[in-house]
């Protein structure tokens, strides 16, 4: 555990963004016209330019990497690279030799405006909740086992889409396509009636890349992914519902993925590692995650889902049965390709108890439950104008709690 350091900028005591944190994120200045997004990072209620410090303190080659509008530069360059980054910026905001040229390069959050953190070239999503996998099991396939004979023996997912991967705040226009209604013997073509939400982490992936061929080992994981970031996965259930046999989701998922501002560092996630849950089937040797691999790469993230402000939901991401060390191992088994900037994303999270379930169609049961809000509205699915917020936190360094920020969306009507 690393010792502990005060910052000069004397933060909140129970900031979620101290110096065991400094997540990155990209912005620009709000009211400065044709401002430049670059890179920053989260210091208490603050901002960091940290080009511009990397500039101040004699780094020009490592402030050319964080001038440009994404992280991607910053991927590519490596775990050694972003060790050594993260220690600059301790000291930077510890030392007070550093503290006249970096405290003027400390923007007040409230003047800057948030963007897509970094540029992803593919995206993938996973489907690692026993508790969601078994939760829509039961709802769809009342009769039969919740669960189909491969889940406990890979990681199930698909290839998304990564044009449609947008930043924190961006409205979701309500998606059309093609439903089949209760009893009908024919589809019909118009705006989904039942968009839900699916509250996930994602995985941002970085250095070098990987060759054509070349796999990635469990025990490699912490060299190929920079950072955790919370993500939206938004998803019309009755689009997916007529289009997914037989090869799963499509329209249903690519028209929208919100990803959240700041992407946290795998090294401030250290405090956080946690086993997953016990397995009952024995796993093929690329998916093992023992101590001898590195082990465990599970999570304890606490996550909270709100709906126009009301909490609906309390996902903890440690109950995953699939973790993200096993996802990239399984992604990249066959030989597929990943490069800095890829993202995959973790799947819904759901827990045991109701109150824990990621996604509206757990938590109204398919529709058949409504939820009562406290302004006496009942949803099932999403209205138009309807706002939802996901955050999380997660234990930190020094008894401290580090937080993810905010994935949000508001749905826009339909366009014609």
């Amino acid at each position: 555990m690393p010792e502990t350091t005060t910052c000069w900028a004397d933060l909140p005591a129970d900031t979620p963004f101290g110096l065991d944190n400094l997540p990155y994120g990209v912005f620009t200045v709000r009211g400065v016209e044709r401002d430049r997004p670059r890179v920053g990072v989260a210091v208490g209620d603050r901002v960091l330019d940290v080009g511009r410090a990397a500039r101040a303190a004699g780094h020009p080659a490592l402030a050319r990497t964080l001038d440009g509008p994404d992280l991607n530069p910053l991927l590519r360059l490596g775990r050694s690279a972003w060790t050594e980054l993260r220690g600059m910026l301790r000291d930077w905001l510890t030392d007070e030799d550093h503290r006249e040229t970096v405290e003027p390069l400390l923007l007040a959050r409230a003047d800057v405006e948030m963007h897509l953190p970094f540029h992803p070239g593919d995206y993938v999503d996973f489907y690692s909740s026993e508790h969601h996998a078994a939760n829509l099991g039961r709802i769809l396939r009342p009769n039969d086992e919740p669960l189909k004979p491969n889940w406990k023996h890979l990681p199930v997912g698909y290839h998304g889409r990564a044009g449609t991967v947008v930043a924190s705040g961006t409205p979701i226009v309500r998606p059309r396509g093609q439903r089949l209604p209760a009893g009908a013997g024919a589809p019909e073509f118009g705006p989904s009636a039942r968009l839900d939400i699916e509250a996930e982490m994602g995985f941002v992936v970085g250095g070098a890349g990987t060759r054509l061929g070349e796999p990635v080992p469990v025990e490699e994981f912490r060299d190929h992914v920079f950072g955790a970031v919370l993500v939206n996965d938004w998803s019309a259930r009755d689009i997916q519902a007529w289009e997914y046999v037989p090869l799963g989701p499509f329209l249903a998922k690519s028209f929208a993925t919100s990803v959240g501002e700041w992407v946290v560092p795998l090294d401030a996630l250290e405090e956080a590692r946690t086993a997953p849950p016990e397995r009952d089937v024995e796993l093929l040797d690329y998916l093992r995650d023992g101590a001898e691999q590195g082990g465990p790469w599970g999570f304890d993230v606490a996550m909270e889902v709100r709906l126009n402000g009301e909490r609906i939901a309390e996902p903890p991401f440690a109950s995953m049965y699939w973790t993200a060390a096993q996802q990239l191992a399984h992604l990249t088994v066959n030989g597929a390709v990943v490069r800095a900037g890829d993202l995959f994303a973790s799947g819904t999270v759901s827990g045991p108890e109701p109150h824990q379930w990621g996604s509206l169609m757990e938590l109204t049961r398919g529709g058949r439950e409504p939820l009562k809000l406290a302004d006496g509205e009942e949803r099932t699915f999403l209205a138009d104008g309807d706002e939802v917020v996901i955050t999380a936190t997660a234990p930190g360094a020094n008894g401290s709690r580090i937080g993810f920020g905010e994935v949000a969306g508001r749905i826009a009507p339909a366009r014609r």
